[in-house]
């Protein structure tokens, strides 16, 4: 069994998700991290990292706490939406999975 508890984990996954946000203006970093999070996470990652955001404090970044806040973001997220949505196919669509 690993020390390191899921959450921490997904927690890491998660800053390291906005660190690539980071270089677009906020609320589009914000929405593109949910967006990310919402369209690549199982609901049971995204259930545990929400549950343990108010522990984790200062640990998480600023923009996963506001990425995670319940409310969809309203902004656009800065990426292209054939590579937000894994479901769809075509042109620019992720080959992920």
């Amino acid at each position: 069994m690993s020390a390191v508890r899921q959450e921490d984990k997904l927690l890491r996954m998660a800053n390291q998700i906005a660190t690539f946000f980071r270089s677009y203006p906020e609320e589009e970093a914000v929405a593109g991290i949910h967006k990310h999070i919402v369209a690549f996470w199982t609901p049971k990652m995204v259930s545990k990292l929400e549950a343990a955001l108010p522990e984790m404090g200062d640990r998480a970044d600023t923009l996963v706490q506001r990425a995670m806040r319940g409310a969809e973001p309203q902004a656009e997220s800065p990426i292209r939406a054939a590579t937000r949505d894994p479901q769809k196919l075509g042109e620019g669509a992720s080959d992920a999975g």
